[in-house]
């Protein structure tokens, strides 16, 4: 599913982000940028051990919640990833949706710092996070599409879903937008 908004567009697509072939790759890190579960371990064994040893120099303190920091990709097919620390779902009542948001937005202002034309996104905070897909799907669209209006880059945002489900709740998402 590919929705444009001005020069740029909105895609929506099923699979294994470590596999696209974008400029930069999100990763949904921790706040420590140790090597978790989920996107997080799937990014890092594909990308190889220099992406934990770069992380580990550069950023030795980590990064904070609703922000990203930006490596090398190792040997993935992009040319970076960008570590954004979504929140952990406490109810709604802990400004997560602001946090949620800020990272989408942090990376998406790594990407025109860094001429990426192509970024793919994992569903930040859905995972071990426990952020609810339907609210996360709605929020991280809004926050896209806002961004591409306002700057018209990157010409491509990838949401790399991991299963039906998520596919689905983002698909309505981009849908009710796209009226």
């Amino acid at each position: 599913m590919i929705v444009q908004f001005g020069s740029c567009r909105i895609e929506l697509a099923q699979g294994d982000i470590t596999r696209q072939q974008v400029d930069a790759i999100v990763n949904a890190a921790n706040h420590v940028l140790m090597v978790g579960g989920g996107v997080d371990g799937a990014i890092h064994r594909a990308a190889g051990p220099s992406l934990m040893e770069e992380t580990r120099v550069k950023f030795p303190d980590g990064c904070p919640t609703g922000s990203a920091v930006v490596t090398s990709a190792g040997r993935l097919r992009a040319k970076f990833v960008f570590h954004a620390v979504g929140p952990i779902w406490r109810g709604g009542v802990g400004g997560e949706a602001d946090l949620l948001a800020s990272a989408y937005r942090r990376c998406l202002e790594l990407a025109v710092e860094h001429s990426c034309n192509r970024i793919a996104f994992p569903a930040l905070s859905t995972g071990v996070y426990g952020y609810p897909m339907d609210l996360a799907a709605e929020r991280s669209l809004a926050t896209v599409r806002e961004f591409l209006l306002e700057h018209q880059q990157p010409e491509l945002v990838r949401f790399v879903l991991f299963d039906g489900g998520s596919f689905g709740a983002f698909a309505r998402a981009l849908e009710a937008m796209a009226e």
